[in-house]
Formats: structure tokens, C-alpha cells, sequence
């Protein structure tokens, strides 16, 4: 899946929260100064272009809908940042959340615990 960058991440967001909408009521999640209806319209197509949007004809406009769920495009996220900077391993992710603290060992745990539970249900 190809990269966002921020400003189209941002935009994807609000397609994400409110679904199909029109390039117009994109503006209204902006606080003032707005950017350029043109901007984001440029922006907008640019999405679709990568796949991320699609868009419906309305007389002579478009309405865009979302076709990459949040979800899935976190998930491409997460498995880029580990290939890149982990070398695919899962387990340096970990590694590393602990050595910096950011994940305690109890917390390690628990999420120990829950995998197993998880790959060891009770028939």
C-alpha cells in the first residue's frame, strides 16, 4: 500500500469519520484560514489516484468515498515501520518498547498471557 503523507492522512481522517463526502465539505473541518478549495481538491484526487478514494459523479461534481479502511491502512503503517526499522522483527519491536520503557514488565505479561489464551482456547 503506498505512503500518506501528513496532509493527506489528515484528509483521509475526516473521510474515515464522516465517509463520502464532496471536496466542499471538506472545508468545513478547517478552521480559519481554510486552505484553497482547490488544494484540497487537488489533494483529493491525488488519493484516488493512489487507490484511496473513489469518487460518484453528482451533475458536475464528485463525491469521494473512502475505499482503504482506517484499519487496513494502519496495519500497512505498522508492517512498513517494522520491515524499516526492525528488519522484520516482531520481537525488536517488543525488545525495544521495554528497553525504552514505553511498555512495562507487567504489561509484557499480560499481553503474554492474552496470546496464549487467545492460541490456546478451552474446547
Amino acid at each position: 500500500m503506498k505512503r500518506l503523507t501528513p496532509k493527506e492522512e489528515e484528509i483521509m481522517g475526516f473521510f474515515w469519520m464522516n465517509g463520502p463526502m464532496f471536496v466542499k465539505q471538506l472545508l468545513d473541518f478547517y478552521e480559519n484560514p481554510k486552505p484553497h478549495f482547490n488544494t484540497l481538491s487537488t489533494i483529493v484526487r491525488g488519493l484516488e489516484e493512489k487507490g484511496f478514494l473513489s469518487h460518484e459523479a453528482f451533475g458536475n461534481t464528485y463525491r469521494y468515498a473512502p475505499l482503504v479502511t482506517e484499519e487496513a491502512y494502519s496495519k500497512s503503517t505498522l508492517k512498513n515501520v517494522i520491515a524499516k526499522y526492525f528488519n522484520n522483527s516482531y520481537l525488536s519491536v517488543v525488545s525495544s518498547l521495554v528497553k525504552e520503557e514505553k511498555i512495562s514488565v507487567e504489561e509484557l505479561k499480560k499481553l503474554i498471557d492474552d496470546v496464549e489464551k487467545k492460541s490456546n482456547p478451552i474446547k
